[in-house]
Protein backbone atom coordinates (compact mmCIF):
# COMPACT_ATOMS: atom_id res chain seq x y z
CA UNK A 1 0.00 0.00 0.00
CA UNK A 2 1.06 3.42 -0.86
CA UNK A 3 0.95 6.65 1.13
CA UNK A 4 1.07 10.10 0.46
CA UNK A 5 3.51 12.16 1.62
CA UNK A 6 4.43 16.19 1.73
CA UNK A 7 7.80 17.35 1.28
CA UNK A 8 8.51 20.36 3.19
CA UNK A 9 11.88 22.46 2.48
CA UNK A 10 14.12 22.68 5.53
CA UNK A 11 14.83 25.93 5.25
CA UNK A 12 12.05 28.41 4.43
CA UNK A 13 9.80 25.22 6.00
CA UNK A 14 7.51 25.75 3.49
CA UNK A 15 5.43 22.62 1.72
CA UNK A 16 6.45 22.64 -1.71
CA UNK A 17 6.28 18.56 -3.37
CA UNK A 18 3.56 15.75 -3.03
CA UNK A 19 3.88 12.41 -3.53
CA UNK A 20 3.69 9.12 -3.14
CA UNK A 21 5.93 6.17 -1.17
CA UNK A 22 6.27 2.68 0.02
CA UNK A 23 5.46 2.08 3.70
CA UNK A 24 7.12 -1.52 3.83
CA UNK A 25 9.99 -0.91 1.85
CA UNK A 26 10.76 3.11 2.83
CA UNK A 27 9.78 2.73 6.33
CA UNK A 28 11.80 5.62 7.86
CA UNK A 29 10.64 9.38 6.53
CA UNK A 30 12.06 10.65 2.99
CA UNK A 31 14.41 13.13 2.71
CA UNK A 32 15.58 14.52 -0.75
CA UNK A 33 17.44 17.32 -2.27
CA UNK A 34 14.54 19.24 -4.35
CA UNK A 35 14.77 22.55 -6.09
CA UNK A 36 12.83 25.60 -3.65
CA UNK A 37 11.26 28.52 -5.74
CA UNK A 38 10.68 30.52 -2.80
CA UNK A 39 14.82 30.32 -1.74
CA UNK A 40 15.73 29.96 -5.24
CA UNK A 41 18.17 27.30 -5.06
CA UNK A 42 18.29 23.46 -4.12
CA UNK A 43 17.42 22.33 -0.67
CA UNK A 44 16.56 19.41 1.37
CA UNK A 45 13.41 18.82 1.74
CA UNK A 46 11.61 16.53 4.36
CA UNK A 47 8.75 14.47 4.52
CA UNK A 48 6.17 15.51 6.87
CA UNK A 49 2.85 13.92 8.41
Amino acid sequence: MREKITLQCTECKRRNYTGTRDKRKHPDRLELKKYCKFERKHTVHRETR
